[in-house]
């Protein structure tokens, strides 16, 4: 944190685990950052309340041997990030320190490091001229990163209106160097570098408006992208109960989505799954590009046993990311895991400062933060006409399963999509787990998806899933009456309508994400399996009794299941593909 200015100075008065409450000799402000003076070194903390000359702050690390009557010094700083180029592949904390500058196993209280690398050098190109105008946002020119162009931009903090006085020519800069210099109405110069700075809890302004999602974000999944589609710039969450398939599920979107940047907030999760995170990225192929997966990537890593504080700091850095890398028009995803756990660290908080509880002992405005923080994604038009997007995906680990807490309810209010992992269908092995009665898109109901859907898919594809969606619903009826009242208490027909639903989830719902093939099914064969399961579904056969049903059935989804491991239109693929047509032929022959 450089070029922090000390407003003021303060005694710690009193210490309730990561809450402090101190009383300041001056100004303070909200959200401002203080350091706690502990044995020569700095602790940061965040003043989330004041009161009068008394101000509350939450401490980003242990507050294990604070004593009442320690030095503070308040500055007139929020949190902030530092934004430039160096930032992918990197693996962060909640406060943006680079963990692999870091030193031992354990973090040192008030260790610090820089996010960027100071003596790395970049090839810049000017994108403007002398003598244009410019304001907070527009590009000034682009460096190569990896396999995209990172922009450097007129820093957001800039108010106004510029013009351009002088631009570096072509060549190689570090970071701290300057690359331009603008003037403002006022007649005065300012220097701008590769690096910005922004504090992470106000959403960056760099873009002209707002859009409404309407491009289908493609991930690979069948079960989102066929069902359940999420858009580009779109909101989504995925609540489920523990073990039921949260981080498989999001570290298969981190890799095989239609993102150009993927920034993934590990908000208390759990050490090993971080770790798994770092050890695998570096060597997984991205399928779309061919290099690393871990090149396109940003990690925040805050696990469970660090402070709670630190949680509420991983997912508003991570935001900031995002929206830096949007205002470059490129199309960016955000995965945080956990944002429950982000809800019980400001549960803790406003417990600790006695606020009034919600329900579950929840903050009466969890519902206003969570909707601020969601509503900071979206597909956004910026100041030249083009378009960056950050689609954001959380996930929400409910007590015991229970989708009726606070953070669930609160989420539903405003993601778009529900991807709702059911405990049954994690039992069964049925995987992904996302309930398909239960979890919606609504972008569905979209009037831009509707048209990008009949242009891009198919003239009737919205049709198609509500018919398959109303026919799981279909088969779900019939398998409880099958339950109660056996197998020969309902007709043969019930037997099929039960058998044609398990088709569509063995299919279409069903995803083996550890195979190379079945793992990422792009969008035209999820097309072609899907109008190849509803022409059996619509097909009318004949069947004496429901063993023959089931036999039946079964066949014929082990033969889709081994089209869904055969590369699409090979010869073992259409090979799978002529025994289904003999099969359902000489059924609806015999008919």
């Amino acid at each position: 944190m450089e070029n922090i200015t000390i407003i003021s100075k303060g005694k710690v008065t009193a210490i309730v685990g990561n809450l402090v409450e101190a009383v300041s000799d001056g100004p303070l402000i909200q959200n401002g950052i203080c350091f706690f003076q502990q044995n020569g070194k700095e602790i940061m903390g965040e003043v989330i309340k004041t009161e009068g000359s008394k101000a509350f702050a939450q401490v980003f690390e242990t507050t294990r041997g604070f004593k009442t009557g320690m030095d503070v010094n308040f500055s007139g700083s929020m949190l902030e990030v530092h934004l430039g180029p160096g930032m992918l592949t990197r693996n962060y904390d909640g406060l943006q320190n680079d963990l692999d500058k870091m030193k031992g196993v354990f973090l040192e209280p008030g260790a610090r490091t820089y996010p960027l690398d100071e003596e790395s050098v970049w090839q810049f190109t000017p994108l403007v001229k002398t003598g244009d105008p410019v304001s907070a946002g527009d590009w000034l020119g682009e460096v190569p990163e990896y396999h995209i162009h990172h922009k450097i931009m007129v820093p957001f903090k800039f108010e106004g209106d510029y013009d351009v006085s002088w631009i570096a020519k072509s060549g190689e800069y570090k970071l701290t160097d300057t690359i331009a210099r603008l003037t403002d109405s006022a007649g005065q110069e300012k220097a701008v570098s590769m690096v910005q700075t922004w504090p992470v809890k106000m959403p960056i302004p760099g873009y002209r408006e707002k859009l409404r999602p309407g491009k289908l974000f493609e991930t690979g999944v069948r079960v989102i992208d066929t069902m359940n589609p999420i858009l580009e710039g779109g909101t989504g969450f995925i609540p489920g109960p523990f073990g039921s398939g949260k981080t498989v599920l999001q570290h298969a979107l981190a890799k095989q989505a239609a993102a150009e940047v993927v920034i993934i907030a590990a908000c208390g999760e759990r050490a090993n799954e971080v770790v798994e995170i770092f050890t695998e990225f570096p060597h997984l192929d991205d399928p779309r590009t061919g290099r690393k997966l871990v090149e396109r990537t940003v990690i925040i890593a805050n696990t469970s046993n660090m402070p709670v504080a630190a949680r509420e700091a991983s997912v508003y850095t991570a935001m900031t990311i995002a929206e830096y890398y949007r205002s470059m028009g490129l199309r960016t995803l955000l995965l945080a895991d956990s944002t429950s756990r982000w809800a019980q660290a400001l549960r803790e908080m406003s417990n600790r400062m006695e606020e009034l509880p919600g329900p579950d002992a929840f903050p009466m405005d969890l519902s206003a933060i969570i909707a601020s923080y969601y509503s900071r994604a979206g597909y956004a038009l910026l100041n030249n006409g083009k378009s960056g997007s950050i689609t954001f995906i959380g996930t929400v680990s409910p007590a015991g399963g229970n989708l009726l807490e606070p953070v669930t309810e609160a989420t539903k209010k405003v993601a778009r999509c529900f991807f709702a992992l059911s405990q049954n269908r994690a039992d069964s092995k049925r995987y992904p787990a996302i309930d398909p009665i239960d979890s919606y898109s609504k972008y569905l109901e979209y009037d831009e998806y509707i048209t990008f859907a009949a242009r891009e898919i198919g003239e009737n594809w919205i049709n198609k899933i509500d018919f398959v969606k109303n026919y799981l619903i279909r088969g779900q009826e019939v398998n409880e009456q099958i339950n109660i009242l056996g197998d020969d208490g309902v007709p043969v027909a019930y037997h099929e309508v039960f058998w044609k639903a398990e088709l569509i989830d063995f299919a279409i719902l069903q995803q083996d994400a550890f195979d190379a093939i079945d793992s990422n099914t792009p969008l035209k064969r999820q097309k072609y399996m899907l109008e190849k399961v509803i022409e059996v579904v619509e097909t009318e056969f004949g069947f004496d009794d429901f063993n023959e049903v089931r036999d039946y059935f079964k066949k014929i989804i082990n033969l889709f299941k081994q089209m869904n491991y055969s590369e699409f239109k090979s010869d073992k693929f259409e090979g799978y593909e002529r025994q289904l047509q003999e099969m359902i032929l000489e059924k609806t022959a015999v008919s």
